[in-house]
């Protein structure tokens, strides 16, 4: 495994084993198989509902707590700095752990202000070691960032070949904030595991266009969270670091940047209700 210095001196693997739409019964099981494969970190959240599950993972698996880095995510129902405290205490109660090793805020939706003060609290307590955002488009980067003490180590948001975030990465590079991706595979829509320029990168590697995917965003020196409860993938899309993409790969890639997620719109009225509106 490879690791990416983040603005405080902590190192973050540059793959996480993420667990979303993991059922909880599944989690553990793909967890400890992740661990086996290779991968030191992972990626849950409060309203994945599988933090537990994560955490009797690491407690049954042959490596010590210290040896993984896990993130969890404060959801909106949670905004706010007091609701802050007792949903991120739930969560270390959850992952049977006295630390984090990364907190993101959720959603920028709320009291989030409220929310990055506890982190910021929490972090220097030493109950988390590194704190950060997830979702966070430029402007509410560049907001909060300007008006808090402490500038967030990572903010994680989905990005794939078809949506890359170039200004989102641009202001990251900017301020000192680790890009990390979510979601890099589009859940394979728009029939991006075909796509003829990723298959030609792909077949000039021997690699895989997953692969080639994670690559490509390693190179950029962004980090990603992907999942599959498939070993056999978990095993593929953790061998990336025996090859690196030319420029002329990376520009061919950046051909296929529509600058819009094929998910939804964090901008649109309709995702903020519905947001606001998912309770834990």
């Amino acid at each position: 495994m490879e690791y990416f210095k983040l603005n405080n001196g902590e190192k973050m693997p540059a793959l996480s084993f993420g667990v979303f739409d993991i059922k909880p019964k599944d989690t553990k099981e793909a967890v400890l198989k992740a661990l086996d494969t290779g991968y030191r970190s992972i990626d849950t959240a409060q309203i994945y509902y599988n933090e537990k599950e994560v955490g009797d993972a690491i407690n049954e698996s042959d490596f010590s707590r210290d040896d993984v880095f896990l993130i969890s995510k404060n959801w909106v129902s949670n905004a706010g700095y007091d609701k802050t405290m007792k949903g991120f205490n739930k969560t270390l109660e959850n992952m049977q752990t006295d630390y984090l090793d990364l907190f993101l805020i959720h959603q920028p939706f709320g009291d989030y202000y409220g929310s990055y003060r506890a982190l910021q609290d929490l972090q220097k307590e030493g109950k988390i070691l590194s704190i950060g955002l997830s979702n966070f488009y430029p402007d509410r980067l560049i907001d909060l960032v300007m008006n808090n003490d402490i500038v967030p180590q990572v903010n994680q948001v989905e990005t794939t070949p078809y949506f890359q975030q170039l200004e989102s990465h641009e202001i990251m590079e900017k301020y000192g904030v680790r890009h990390q991706a979510w979601g890099p595979f589009s859940e394979g829509m728009d029939n991006l595991f075909e796509n003829p320029i990723l298959k030609e990168i792909a077949d000039k590697n021997s690699k895989s266009t997953a692969q080639v995917i994670l690559r490509w965003l390693h190179d950029r020196g962004i980090a990603s969270a992907c999942k599959s409860t498939r070993e056999d993938r978990m095993k593929e899309n953790i061998d990336i670091f025996d090859f690196k993409l030319t420029s002329e790969d990376i520009e061919k890639i950046k051909e296929l940047d529509t600058g819009k997620s094929p998910f939804l719109d964090h901008t649109a009225p309709e995702t903020v209700e519905e947001f606001n509106e998912e309770i834990l």
